[in-house]
């Protein structure tokens, strides 16, 4: 018997050149019945968001080769994916950067590091599949 929670068609993307918050992001959103999709870097992202189709992408700002900002305004710019939310994470919590997230079409912007609680209220405001406790 399993025990299907709703949440196992949910696909969160998590864009993040730490390994250390990749983790964290899939342990926390895997012990809720996501499923979670894991890329490096934006480029790395781009080449996976083709064939996995997320529901919703954290994005890490400071990334290299191709870093946040313009990760997520690529997304934005794809008729296919312009509606998927883009959540910007950056350990910086300042004005400009919420600014120029918004200015690329961030949908969101999440403090590093996160908390599980924040990071589950933000994929919940964002989708119609609530997680299970």
């Amino acid at each position: 018997m399993s025990t299907l929670t709703g949440n196992e068609n949910l696909k969160i993307m998590v864009i993040d050149d730490s390994s250390t918050i990749r983790r964290s992001a899939e342990i926390f959103l895997g012990q809720v019945g996501y499923k979670v999709i894991l890329a490096e870097d934006g480029f790395d992202a781009l080449a996976k968001i083709n064939d996995t189709h997320p529901d919703l992408i954290f994005c890490d700002i400071l990334m290299p080769r191709l870093d946040g900002y313009q990760t997520c305004a690529l997304i934005k710019k794809s008729a296919k994916f312009r509606n998927t939310p883009v959540i910007m994470l950056s350990s910086k919590d300042g004005l400009f950067d919420r600014a120029r997230g918004a200015m690329v079409g961030s949908d969101e912007y999440l403090t590093k590091p996160f908390t599980k609680d924040s990071l589950l209220k933000t994929v919940r405001n964002y989708t119609s599949v609530p997680p299970s406790k």
